[in-house]
C-alpha cells in the first residue's frame, strides 16, 4: 500500500531543497515568509550572522487593528507593505524571496507583489 506524506512534510522538504540554493547575505538578506492557518509572518534575515533584521506579522497590534481578518489575501498584501516599509527604514532595498516551501499563489503572491510595489526589489 502506498502511503501519502502529509502536506506539511512535503512543504518542509521543499523548503529545505530551496534553502540549499540561496541564503541571505548582509548586502542582500532573505525575506522569509511563513503562513499558518490563522496568521502570516514575514522576516528579513541575514544568514551569514543568523540575525533577524526586520520582522512583521499579523499578530502585531498595529497590523491587526487595520485588518478585518488575519488569514486572507488582503491581510497578506497589507503585511507585504508593512515589511517593505520597515525594511526601507533600515536601509534594506534588495532581498532574496524565500517562500518557505509554499506555492507561489494566493497569500504568498499577494505579500510578494505588495512588497515589490512598496519598494523592495527581488
Amino acid at each position: 500500500m502506498v502511503s501519502k506524506k502529509s502536506r506539511s512534510e512535503v512543504r518542509i522538504k521543499k523548503h529545505r531543497r530551496m534553502r540549499n540554493r540561496f541564503s541571505g547575505t548582509a548586502e542582500r538578506p532573505r525575506l522569509s515568509v511563513f503562513r499558518s492557518n490563522n496568521h502570516m509572518y514575514a522576516q528579513i534575515i541575514d544568514d551569514t550572522v543568523g540575525n533577524t533584521l526586520v520582522a512583521a506579522s499579523t499578530l502585531e497590534k498595529d497590523v491587526k487593528s487595520e485588518l478585518k481578518k488575519t488569514n486572507d489575501v488582503e491581510a497578506a498584501a497589507y503585511l507585504g507593505t508593512v515589511i517593505a516599509k520597515k525594511a526601507l527604514e533600515k536601509g534594506i532595498k534588495e532581498v532574496v524571496f524565500d517562500r518557505g516551501g509554499f506555492i507561489y499563489q494566493g497569500k504568498i503572491k499577494a505579500l510578494a507583489e505588495a512588497a515589490r510595489e512598496a519598494g523592495l526589489e527581488f
